[in-house]
């Protein structure tokens, strides 16, 4: 059982064509698909199957990419001890991010990072919430949202370090009608003009949420993905939006209303395949993320109930 082929398996697994398993690897398709042959061969079975235009693995063919990811997290666990044993972490750690939460996490982490000998390349990207975990195919650490879990939608099989709950706010202009309120509740946004987010985002859950409590069809004129385009927006006309109270600047213009009734806060996570989350400067980066978060969630108040206890699920 040759060990690259459980990683080219594995390779397979994650990006889901042989088309992308080439260019990750810098390899031409041709020359991965006769590994996989090879692979099939010594199998003694088959491994892969054709599916479309092109192939997916069969039953045997998961069986051993899952594999494949159990023996690089051990090869990654024992390294880790040897770069412990040697000293301080080093090395480059890239890091994918929703921009929302990178705003409040990154500065703390880099300031954390700064007299270490850990390199981080940063990317944000702004996507759908089950579109995260594809992201960890090239990246160390992937930090991502969900409002209905610590887990992400679509990371089952990966490593998701739990980092922060976040509550959501209705945001409106200072002269709205509602900011005389403490807090709105569903029943009070029934009749405003909304600005939202794409279908599939996150924030768009705590809208439907609003929907279901009230039994009404809200007004959603806009469907915009910039958090600073929607605060502008909303600055400036009577339109509300959910926004996320830790990086929402407000002030003369621009509000915050809390909204009870329904649930309204995102989890923000760290998700990473299983065989990186054991690198020892990856799980340096973690740590400084974790504290982070742990001290933007002391910066403003916390739902009820919340304790910022982290660990892996």
């Amino acid at each position: 059982m040759e060990l690259r082929h459980l990683e080219l398996l594995r390779e397979l697994a994650d990006r889901g064509s042989v088309t992308a398993v080439a260019a990750a690897t810098h390899r031409t398709p041709s020359a991965v698909s006769q590994q996989l042959k090879t692979a099939q061969r010594e199998a003694g079975v088959p491994l892969v199957e054709p599916h479309g235009r092109g192939l997916r693995l069969t039953d045997a063919g998961r069986l051993l990419a899952d594999g494949g990811s159990e023996v690089a997290a051990a090869v990654e666990r024992v390294q880790a001890r040897w770069d412990a044993f040697r000293g301080a972490p080093s090395g480059t750690v890239s890091v994918a991010a929703l921009p929302s939460a990178a705003t409040f996490l990154l500065p703390a982490v880099m300031q954390d990072l700064a007299d270490s000998a850990i390199t981080l390349r940063c990317t944000d990207v702004d996507l759908a919430e089950a579109e995260y975990a594809a992201l960890t195919a090239d990246h160390d650490v992937v930090i991502a949202h969900s409002l209905t879990s610590v887990r992400p939608a679509g990371t089952d099989g990966l490593a998701v370090v739990p980092l922060v709950r976040e509550p959501l706010d209705v945001a409106m202009a200072a002269d709205h009608p509602l900011a005389r309120q403490e807090s709105v509740r569903p029943q009070d946004l029934v009749g405003c003009a909304w600005i939202g987010v794409p279908r599939g985002y996150p924030f768009d859950t705590v809208l439907q949420a609003v929907e279901r409590a009230t039994g009404a069809t809200l007004d959603v004129t806009q469907r915009l993905r910039d958090n600073r385009l929607i605060e502008a927006l909303v600055a400036a006309s009577d339109r509300v939006a959910v926004l996320p109270r830790f990086t929402t600047p407000v002030g003369d213009r621009l509000v915050l209303r809390e909204l009870t009734g329904v649930a309204a806060a995102r989890h923000v996570s760290a998700v990473l395949r299983p065989d990186r989350a054991e690198r020892h400067a990856v799980r340096r980066v973690l740590r400084a993320f974790e504290r982070a978060a742990g001290a933007a969630a002391r910066r403003h108040v916390p739902p009820p109930g919340f304790e910022p206890g982290l660990g892996r699920v």
